[in-house]
């Protein structure tokens, strides 16, 4: 029997798969726990979605039942990448998240919370987190142990970034302004 309602339709379901509020997250997780679904937490910008994401989505997914992906917001993407991003707002990375087909449930990460606020809150059975992330340093990936039950760093997952397109953008702009 397949279930095709809320986030196992073969729909997008916004409403169903965004869950912005964290004690409503933190009862679904409970929930899914409790029908012994193996829950997989993974976190990030999502820019400019490209192969890289997709794959690396994919194989977070691999990890365990449900996949549930913390979309950092504009503020937060503010000031960690700079003013000029995001280029896409925290909006349309959510819907853009929600139509791919490994990504069960979205929800936030704001700036007044540090980096392990979701995964306390979900308690993930697996974290994962990208080699390519920057601002986690190894000694706090560590740290999150505790509340997870493995943590799984996995590599890019594709030869280009979103920073990487946006800088070769701006350099294909000038030289077109230079012509």
């Amino acid at each position: 029997m397949a279930i095709t309602k809320g986030i196992f339709s073969h729909h997008s379901n916004l409403e169903d798969r965004f869950i912005p509020d964290y004690d409503k997250l933190a009862d679904f997780v409970d929930r899914c726990k409790g029908i012994g679904l193996k829950v997989v937490l993974t976190q990030g910008v999502y820019d400019l979605i490209h192969e890289g994401h997709a794959r690396y989505l994919e194989k977070a997914k691999s990890l365990g039942d449900l996949l549930i992906v913390g979309v950092d917001t504009d503020e937060l993407t503010r000031s960690r990448k700079g003013p000029t991003r995001p280029i896409v707002p925290e909006e349309e990375r959510i819907s853009m998240l929600v139509h791919l087909r490994h990504v069960d449930v979205v929800t936030l990460r704001h700036i007044n919370h540090d980096i392990g606020y979701l995964i306390r809150i979900v308690k993930p059975d697996v974290m994962v987190f990208s080699k390519s992330t920057k601002d986690i340093p190894a000694k706090d990936i560590r740290e999150y142990k505790k509340y997870c039950g493995i943590i799984k760093v996995l590599p890019p997952q594709s030869t280009t970034s979103t920073s990487a397109r946006i800088r070769l953008m701006n350099i294909k702009e000038k030289q077109q302004k230079g012509k």
